[in-house]
């Protein structure tokens, strides 16, 4: 299993990325593709002790730094580091494409070179929410600004299969994110979307409500990208504001300072749970390859997770899973509603 890592796109350089692959490869037997200017890196690889056989450089000798058009890139950067690890996946050199670099960058190479996945009209990012009784998968979050209610069906075949693979659960519970529960709340698509839904073969819920989400009350939460971008970053926040609020009342309290010692066990574990860390990078489905996209601040840990999440949608061949499942839905006929 090779992984091809974007190593110089993401906000920290090169560390980060170069740190995260010498842990991938050490914790999960992973070769790891640096790729990027092979000056920096090789520099880098010798200051931070990088031996590892398992680790190699790819040069590229360009970069699509995080406020360029992603557009741009197809014409003027094919030889980014981003562009040339994706033509990695679909040369065969590398099983799966990783970054931290611009996301868009990451979607328009995968796009050009890897193409979609037979059935797909629009692929989707899918990340990884914790819940009160696990974790439960949210897509699309920042791939598609506007969407027909056939996409979010899509969405929905999608995020169904990649639970399959994430949660080892063989009939995931799909919801749609609207404003209330009933079939007659949302905005025209989204009510349209619940009728197909509601006529496929998924394990479909229902609607469900943001407070919702978090409960665990399902396993996959469609949206399009603009609403699920939104609730993804408000998500992010709230949870970088409670851990600092925690923080700020043990430390003026004098009880708060007493009972720490005996609080910091919960509190570590409630940390890593919310940790985008944890999560490591988001899947771009739909495409023809694995392709993870990760923070543009992602650590190493970060990173690290990335890869190993990687290798397990190739090893599971989510992608050839996905486009059974999306063919299967185009030749079925829908169920009809009593």
């Amino acid at each position: 299993m090779k992984i091809a890592l974007d190593a110089v796109g993401g906000d920290h350089g090169p560390v980060p990325c170069i740190e995260g692959a010498l842990q991938a490869a050490r914790e999960s037997d992973i070769a790891i593709i640096l790729v990027g200017d092979e000056t920096t890196l090789k520099k880098e690889c010798a200051r931070l002790g990088c031996t590892d056989d398992r680790i190699s450089i790819r040069h590229a000798s360009q970069v699509v730094t995080m406020h360029e058009s992603p557009a741009s890139m197809a014409r003027k950067k094919r030889d980014s580091s981003i562009w040339v690890a994706t033509e990695m996946v679909e040369n065969g050199e590398a099983d799966a494409v990783v970054s931290p670099g611009n996301t868009g960058a990451s979607m328009v190479a995968s796009f050009f070179v890897l193409g979609l996945t037979k059935g797909v009209e629009r692929p989707a990012i899918a990340t990884s929410l914790p819940t009160v009784t696990g974790e439960a998968i949210i897509l699309d979050v920042g791939a598609n600004v506007d969407c027909s209610a056939k996409d979010l069906q899509q969405f929905a075949v999608m995020g169904n299969e990649y639970a399959k693979h994430l949660f080892n659960k063989p009939n995931p519970r799909v919801g749609l994110l609207s404003i209330g529960e009933e079939d007659s709340k949302g905005n025209e698509v989204t009510k349209e979307a619940f009728k197909l839904l509601k006529t496929s073969q998924l394990n479909f819920i229902g609607n469900v409500e943001g407070r919702e989400v978090y409960s665990g009350i399902a396993d996959v939460v469609v949206c399009d990208g603009f609403i699920g971008n939104i609730a993804l970053k408000i998500s992010e926040g709230v949870a970088e504001t409670i851990s600092k609020l925690l923080r700020k009342e043990i430390a003026r309290s004098f009880f708060g300072r007493l009972a720490y010692p005996l609080i910091a066990g919960p509190l570590k574990n409630l940390k890593r749970r919310i940790d985008y860390a944890e999560f490591g990078g988001a899947p771009l489905l739909g495409v023809n390859g694995t392709t993870m996209i990760c923070h543009g601040r992602s650590s190493a840990k970060a990173i690290k997770n990335a890869i190993r999440r990687a290798k397990g949608m190739a090893e599971g061949r989510v992608r050839e899973l996905i486009q059974r499942n999306i063919e299967d839905s185009l030749a079925r006929p829908p169920v009809q509603l009593e």
